[in-house]
């Protein structure tokens, strides 16, 4: 990326933030802790939550979040708080193409995904697997995949990763999958930022991992 696209980049970051901000400023906080399911503490003036393993406060009415999460995950976060309404988990899983209007940047995501576990994760020894998932926050769990995770992005807002190794026929395969609830919290855009944030994280931490291995 160019220095004239970081900069256009940056200001559209800068104006979606500011919308996301000048809408929740008009809102009940006990409304939003309600529709989003993160907790509201009237006496500390805070919201609290736990992102991928981090443990985040979001001090009201300014919306500033402690922590080190990235500018994009912070945006995610109040667009979740903005967005959310009062629909529940329903337990069946799509991929990011089956989102609303999501056939081209969800499905962009989807090959991506794919590409990145043929790539790299799917050559992971499982507990390299195990130890990173976990330290994001990860529940591993059993599936008709060989190695399954839930990452719990927010609370009504989880994503499942499945990995399929690869053997003497086939290569590594992958894929990602959100609850079909997910448009009701997050638009396609918004989602396919958190699918990029889970595979940045995983693989920051995956190199973590080796370098700890290495010493």
């Amino acid at each position: 990326m160019n220095h004239k696209e970081k900069a256009q980049e940056g200001r559209a970051f800068q104006n979606m933030k500011r919308a996301a901000l000048d809408r929740l400023l008009e809102r009940d906080p006990a409304e939003i802790g309600e529709k989003t399911g993160i907790r509201f503490s009237p006496e500390a003036s805070a919201f609290y939550l736990t992102t991928l393993g981090k443990s985040v406060t979001v001090r009201y009415p300014e919306y500033q979040m402690n922590g080190e999460l990235g500018e994009w995950h912070q945006l995610v976060i109040l667009h979740y708080m903005d967005m959310a309404d009062h629909s529940r988990l329903t337990g069946n899983q799509i991929n990011f193409g089956a989102l609303p209007g999501g056939m081209v940047r969800g499905g962009g995501f989807d090959r991506l995904c794919e590409q990145t576990v043929s790539r790299d994760l799917g050559n992971w020894t499982e507990e390299k697997l195990e130890t990173v998932s976990r330290l994001l926050g990860g529940r591993i769990f059993s599936s008709n995949a060989d190695f399954s995770v839930e990452f719990s992005v927010l609370p009504f807002y989880p994503v499942t990763l499945k990995i399929w190794f690869a053997d003497e026929e086939f290569a590594a395969s992958g894929r990602m999958f959100l609850d079909s609830s997910a448009g009701h919290f997050l638009s396609v855009e918004d989602a396919v930022t958190v699918g990029d944030l889970i595979l940045e994280e995983i693989q920051k931490a995956g190199k973590q991992y080796d370098r700890k291995l290495s010493k």
